[in-house]
């Protein structure tokens, strides 16, 4: 264990100031975003609002984000990546504050529309930020020691939003204001995360001087735009079909838990905090496979290993099971996140990371918010067992398929000049 942590203090110093300052900042802007996304649908069901009211919100934030995310890379590459950041924090912690106060339905509905414009912004700007402040060789490192970070936020998140609602709870708050006082807490959070932001320095893009033969992998970019969007739309077809099947389960893993067992506030923080804590391990672990399989067979391994976790999931009912299919499903599929952002890095060129990483969020978020009314259908006219089960099954056939598609294009396809 030391001399994993030795390994991980050292090449965290090894990297750019700027992935230094940024990685301290996107760890308070996600804690802020943990505590938020653990409570706020908590937050809808116990004013009473209908069910359907949560896959509303839901929808239209995904879709708002989809929308506004291409125009943000733009932006992005316009005016730089640190004011986007910036811009983009700010109005986003406006829109949280907001949407805590809010008990109605319409407001929600606004505030979380604006909310997904905003927050493109931030959303667009981090994965090339980081491309342009790094080389080729420390990419998979470095994305992964950044996607790890960011869950091991997310774990204190769930834990802060759970816990503190229930404590306020135990001090006399009524049930709505106690999760109140836990969302605002997380606003007060990620707004802390803007002043490491204001420290970054104008990006310089690091050469890179690592010979493309180094690794059997290694793709040699071109700088035509009919090449490089020919990557972009393929890599948005995969993420489409993962987005669509997140969009049914994801957003609704607390409601799961507290609808099929009646699990609490701090149960609730608990199990999600305990799996993004596995999936950062998982993530760390990544670099090592990549080494052994390379970068597309690593990244569907891991996608496929999950499946069989999510079925458990699905048609357990028991607690406990449902908490180890849980964690070891959102171990095992979020471990492939850094290498595919890898991946997508290496085969765009510079002057396209931004359009590339905008457009896999795109679609993505497409998918999310299609998804969010069905999702809350089935779980509304077949009740919180055969609702879920039926929702959990559809997303592990289309994480099979997605998985097989990947593996299909891009095994054969990454060892080939993208013009090939």
């Amino acid at each position: 264990m030391s001399k994993w942590l030795r390994d991980f203090i050292s090449n965290f110093k090894s990297f750019h100031d700027n992935v230094r300052l940024f990685m301290v900042a996107n760890v308070l802007i996600q804690i802020g975003m943990g505590v938020f996304s653990v409570m706020y649908n908590l937050y809808i069901k116990e004013l009473g609002l209908p069910e359907s009211v949560n896959g509303s919100v839901i929808s239209i934030t995904s879709l708002a984000t989809a929308i506004m995310l291409v125009p943000a890379g733009i932006l992005s590459d316009k005016f730089g990546r640190k004011w986007i950041l910036i811009i983009g924090t700010s109005l986003t912690a406006m829109m949280l504050l907001g949407r805590s106060i809010v008990i109605a339905e319409q407001p929600m509905l606004i505030l979380g529309f604006a909310t997904g414009i905003v927050w493109a912004l931030t959303q667009v700007s981090g994965v090339p930020f980081l491309a342009e402040n790094s080389t080729a060789s420390e990419r998979i490192q470095l994305f992964s020691i950044h996607f790890a970070l960011v869950t091991v936020a997310n774990v204190i998140g769930s834990l802060l939003g759970g816990v503190m609602a229930d404590l306020a709870l135990w001090f006399g708050a009524e049930q709505v204001r106690s999760i109140q006082i836990s969302l605002i807490a997380g606003v007060v959070i990620f707004i802390a995360g803007l002043f490491p932001l204001f420290s970054l320095k104008p990006t310089i893009q690091l050469e890179q001087l690592e010979d493309p033969s180094k690794e059997l992998e290694e793709v040699q970019t071109e700088v035509t735009f009919k090449a490089n969007f020919k990557m972009i739309v393929l890599f948005g077809l995969a993420n489409l079909l993962i987005g669509t099947g997140s969009g049914l389960v994801i957003p609704y893993l607390n409601l799961y838990f507290a609808n099929r067992y009646d699990a609490t506030n701090a149960y609730i923080g608990f199990i999600l905090a305990l799996g993004s804590a596995m999936t950062a391990v998982a993530m760390l672990i990544g670099p090592h496979l990549v080494r052994r399989v390379g970068k597309v067979r690593a990244l569907v391994i891991f996608q496929i290993a999950s499946i069989p976790f999510l079925f458990l999931t699905a048609f357990t009912g028991s607690l406990f099971l449902a908490s180890i299919g849980f964690l070891l499903r959102q171990a095992l599929m979020n471990a492939g996140n850094p290498i595919q952002s890898a991946i997508a890095m290496d085969v765009v060129h510079d002057k396209y990371k931004g359009l590339a990483n905008s457009v896999n969020q795109m679609v993505f978020n497409l998918g999310w918010a299609a998804m969010g009314l069905p999702a809350a259908w089935l779980v509304t006219t077949f009740g919180s067992y055969w609702g879920y089960a039926y929702a959990f099954s559809i997303t592990g056939c289309l994480y099979l398929v997605a998985s097989t598609y990947f593996y299909i294009v891009f095994g054969r396809r990454y060892t080939k000049r993208l013009g090939s």
